[in-house]
Formats: structure tokens, C-alpha cells, sequence
């Protein structure tokens, strides 16, 4: 058997569980996603990142992702002064896929974030990486689709 391409996985947990509810109100289905990546790729990093939370229901989800195989990655909620809260991963993402892409052939980004546009477009630059983008298409920024190496719209089989 031929060896697999080598793939890093990194998931903006908060993006998918909100598009995937507005757009469908349904959840996305991490164990289908995972069956269809490891089909194809050497899956060698496997990051989701998410919002630290104090509610069961979010730790067995957390706990259900360490099954899967992936490292959670967890950072709490930032209250402003003004009473507002945020919790985005979005540098941490950035940084860890910077630091990971020239380890591998396939970089795969579950986010409909446009942020990530130039991320996409620098890894594939220099380290030469395809990246693979999963999301809510009509939830997704534009340049993020376009700066892809491969779009998959996340869909009904992918749903719970």
C-alpha cells in the first residue's frame, strides 16, 4: 500500500458549532470528518480549539474530542470592561498552524473565519502545503474559498 500524505488538522471549535447552528441548527460530526481525513491522510496533528467552560455538557463534548483524536486546546472567556465577552483563538490558531505546516504535506482549517485568508495564502507559499478548508459555505468569507487549495462545504453528511 502506497503511504498517505500527511495531513494537520486544526478546528476553530466555536466557528463550526455557531455556523453550522445558524445555517442548518444541527452540529457538525466530528467522528464522520475524522473517518473521511484518515481515509485519505496520515493524520499527525490534530488540534481543536476551544472555549474553557464550567458547563458538563461542554467538558463531555471536550472530553468526546480527546476520543476522537484530537488535542483540545482550551483558553477561557475574556470579559472586557465593558461587560462584553470573547473567546477567540484566532492568533493561537494562526501561530500553531505556522509552526506545524512544514511538518506536513496537507494543512485541513475547519473555520469560515476570512482571517485565516492570508494565512492560507503564506503557508502554501512557503512551506508548499495544500490547504484544505471545511465550512458553512454561505457563513464563510469569500477570499478564504478562493485562497483555499480545495473547499469542502460543510453539508448534510457531515451534520448530526
Amino acid at each position: 500500500m502506497l503511504n498517505k500524505p500527511t495531513a494537520a488538522i486544526f478546528v476553530d471549535v466555536q466557528n463550526i458549532y455557531y455556523t453550522t447552528r445558524e445555517a442548518f441548527n444541527r452540529n457538525f460530526d466530528y467522528n464522520v470528518f475524522w473517518r473521511e481525513v484518515e481515509q485519505e491522510y496520515s493524520i499527525e496533528h490534530a488540534y481543536a480549539y476551544a472555549i474553557a467552560s464550567k458547563q458538563e455538557k461542554q467538558r463531555q463534548f471536550h472530553h468526546i474530542l480527546r476520543g476522537i483524536g484530537f488535542q483540545v486546546k482550551l483558553k477561557p472567556f475574556t470579559q472586557r470592561s465593558d461587560g462584553s465577552t470573547k473567546g477567540d483563538w484566532d492568533v493561537g490558531i494562526a501561530l500553531d498552524v505556522f509552526e506545524t505546516a512544514n511538518q506536513v504535506d496537507t494543512v485541513i482549517l475547519l473555520s469560515g473565519d476570512g482571517d485565516f485568508d492570508v494565512l492560507a495564502e503564506r503557508i502554501q507559499q512557503r512551506f508548499g502545503v495544500k490547504v484544505i478548508v471545511y465550512s458553512v459555505k454561505q457563513l464563510t468569507a469569500q477570499s478564504l474559498i478562493d485562497q483555499a487549495s480545495q473547499y469542502v462545504a460543510i453539508e448534510d453528511h457531515l451534520l448530526l
